[in-house]
């Protein structure tokens, strides 16, 4: 990941640098894994490095189509409900694919969160009022969290004893 990170400026562009950046960092931890791989359940939970990429995505889908946008959940461009299918990577879907829909929600996140200020409220049924920049911050500490669970998953698959076969 190259290291232009914004570290002085405008409120708003940190912001949404500091996102971008770990959306990045999220995809890093599934590059160079196999299909299988990225795949690999390692705890108990559906966590998988694609599972998490497929989460994001959902999560991107979530607050900026469903919630700022005001979008149905068939307006979206994938799934969107708040539950544990924002975890499911169907058999066909490659980790190609679950990138690649990652990046279209992401880019549809930013499309969105453009229109709004960052001062911009709208009332959550869950969280109560909330603005964009608590928004962007609060993506920020998902995205943070789930490249971190990414990362210790990572370290298990590569430096996991070989496998034999009987």
């Amino acid at each position: 990941m190259p290291d232009n990170r914004i570290t002085d400026g405008a409120e708003r562009a940190i912001i949404e640098d500091m996102l971008d950046r770990n959306r990045a960092a999220l995809i890093v931890t599934v590059r160079g894994l196999s299909e299988a791989d990225a795949r690999r359940r390692l705890v108990a939970s559906l966590t998988t490095p694609l599972s998490l990429i497929k989460h994001a995505a959902a999560a991107e889908r979530i607050w900026f189509q469903r919630f700022w946008a005001g979008l149905d959940a068939s307006e979206c461009d994938g799934y969107s409900e708040r539950d544990e299918g924002t975890f499911a990577v169907a058999d066909e879907e490659s980790v190609a694919d679950v990138i690649a829909e990652f990046e279209r929600a992401s880019r549809r996140s930013r499309e969105i969160a453009a229109r709004f200020d960052l001062g911009d409220t709208k009332h959550n049924p869950r969280e109560g009022t909330v603005s964009m920049r608590w928004t962007l911050l609060s993506m920020i500490e998902e995205f943070a969290r789930h490249a971190g669970h990414g990362d210790i998953l990572r370290e298990q698959i590569d430096h996991a004893p070989p496998v034999s076969v009987a």
